[in-house]
């Protein structure tokens, strides 16, 4: 990296730094930050990541995260209530999200530069430096942004280690690949697929060298989660109603002193199962109740900027081959991998491929400078320009991104839901409405975690929670006042009894008093 890399990636970084720590304390807390913060704090005072792994979730950005808030607490020498002091806990554990950003950025460069030249390397950080989606999970306490970070320093290791010494070849390899898989599990996808693109093993050496980076990879994840040396309840409660018989003695036996669990492997199972089980999916506008395949590549169009589409539509018009580099190539594996994702619950889901698409973009176009110059240097400038001007347009909004060519940002409640729109975090704005409208009565049906919503002015109505919900009843409970509804309910609402669709029916053909970041007021006098 010479001077001039340092220098433009300490000012993206710095800027971009700069961008998610002030939209971090503009947003509530999302859907998942609540979890990690209390389940994160639990693991350093226990030293076990069982809730953790419980949930499928790999611990290494929630352990760095909730750090600082442990050690600040053992200075205090009083615990924190994750509950109650989560408005002073969540600014601090967002910020050290900025701790996988930085090496994001520098494995960006790091990537263009292998595969374009330095110029590719430059282009590839400013345009993942001013990326609205990336900058608004790189303002939250969640784990996406450390999955990315770590698939990228896996390739890249990769990419550089073959041919080299068995530390560069599987080594760092390994240890890149169980850190990336530490932060979370569909880093078991995305790893091996970037290397398959690379480098597929063709002969005896190239398979042992998977295999031992496997191995590494293994030791290093699992020794990293840890275990409880504890044993296994479900394995229990199973053994306990076999049949009688030796069989049956020897599982009881083995169930009562297998101490190993929890562990990584229980993560990623759970992760696994979670896959399987699948999701609803709303896409263009509609509601489905199981996974559609097209999913992903139509939120990509949808949330994915402006200046990036337009450069990848005209470099596959003008230099279609430029675009068939590494970068290119993996970004087509994530794409037809993600395919067959059945949790689609948001382009954060595949970041990897997000980010590939960026460093794919700046290596072609770094090529086709060598065929067309000065207009092609030219529409560089224009990409990142543009690109930076979005990014401050965005402020601090980035979950809530909708490129023009759907729309823009005010058509984004009516085709995005869940975290590419409402992932909870509009309490605040919601609260500062209530106030400047005089302060009615507002029952709000909610759609996140944020522990806000238990506490004054709002009065939670989760109509989706009622036995028998109907509009009679909502007129009932909820009539004298104003009525919040979160985006994600009026779209996408995953309780799909009549009742409830009913209610979301009459509300829509009502005529809002105020559209409130990710809420619909209506006054239900």
């Amino acid at each position: 990296m010479t001077r001039l890399d340092f220098l433009w990636l300490l000012v993206v970084g710095v800027a971009s730094s700069a961008w998610c720590l002030t939209a971090g304390r503009e947003l509530g807390a999302t859907f998942d930050e609540p979890f990690y913060v209390a389940k994160g704090l639990e693991a350093w005072r226990t030293g076990s990541h069982r809730a953790l792994m419980r949930a499928g979730t790999m611990p290494m950005p929630v352990d760095v995260q909730t750090l600082p808030l442990h050690v600040w607490e053992r200075v205090r020498g009083e615990p924190f209530d994750p509950v109650s002091d989560l408005p002073k806990l969540l600014p601090v554990a967002r910020g050290m999200n900025l701790v996988f950003w930085w090496p994001l950025l520098v494995y960006v460069g790091l990537l263009g530069r292998l595969w374009g030249g330095a110029w590719a390397g430059r282009l590839a950080v400013g345009l993942v430096g001013c990326e609205p989606n990336l900058l608004a999970h790189a303002s939250l306490a969640t784990t996406d942004i450390a999955l990315t970070a770590g698939v990228l320093a896996a390739v890249y290791h990769f990419a550089v280690g073959r041919g080299g010494t068995w530390r560069k070849r599987v080594l760092i390899p390994g240890v890149a690949a169980g850190l990336a898989v530490a932060c979370k599990a569909s880093a078991i996808t995305f790893v091996p697929l970037g290397w398959l693109v690379l480098a597929p093993p063709r002969s005896r050496s190239g398979f042992a060298d998977w295999l031992l980076i496997a191995l590494v990879a293994a030791v290093v994840l699992f020794a990293y989660c840890g275990s409880d040396w504890a044993v296994e309840p479900s394995f229990v409660k199973w053994a306990d109603a076999l049949p009688d018989g030796s069989v049956a003695d020897a599982m009881r036996f083995t169930a009562d002193h297998l101490r190993i669990f929890p562990n990584a492997g229980e993560g990623i199972v759970q992760q696994i199962k979670h896959n399987m089980r699948g999701h609803g999916s709303y896409a263009l506008g509609e509601y489905h109740p199981r996974a559609v395949w097209y999913y992903f590549p139509v939120v990509l169009s949808e949330k994915l900027p402006e200046p990036l589409l337009l450069t990848l539509a005209g470099l596959l018009i003008m230099w279609p081959r430029t675009l068939l580099n590494p970068a290119g190539r993996i970004a087509a594996a994530y794409l037809l991998f993600s395919l067959t994702c059945r949790v689609q619950i948001g382009i954060r889901l595949v970041f990897p491929l997000v980010v590939m698409l960026n460093v794919a973009a700046a290596v072609a176009l770094s090529h086709a400078l060598h065929v067309g110059s000065r207009l092609t240097r030219v529409i560089v400038a224009v990409v990142l320009l543009v690109s930076l001007l979005l990014a401050l347009i965005a402020w601090p909004h980035g979950l809530r991104h909708l490129n023009r060519f759907w729309g823009g940002p005010n058509r984004a409640p009516e085709i995005l839901t869940d975290s590419n729109y409402d992932w909870g975090q509009g309490l605040p704005e919601l609260a500062r409405w209530h106030t400047a409208a005089g302060e009615p009565t507002l029952h709000v049906w909610y759609y996140g975690t944020d522990p806000a919503i238990l506490l004054p002015p709002f009065h939670v109505f989760q109509v989706n929670q009622l036995p028998e919900p109907s509009v009679d009843v909502v007129k009932q409970r909820a009539g004298g006042g104003c009525f919040a509804v979160g985006a994600s309910l009026l779209t996408a609402c995953p309780d799909r009894r009549p009742g409830t669709l009913a209610v979301i029916g009459w509300l829509k053909s009502l005529r809002p008093v105020a559209r409130v970041g990710t809420f619909v007021v209506y006054r239900l006098d």
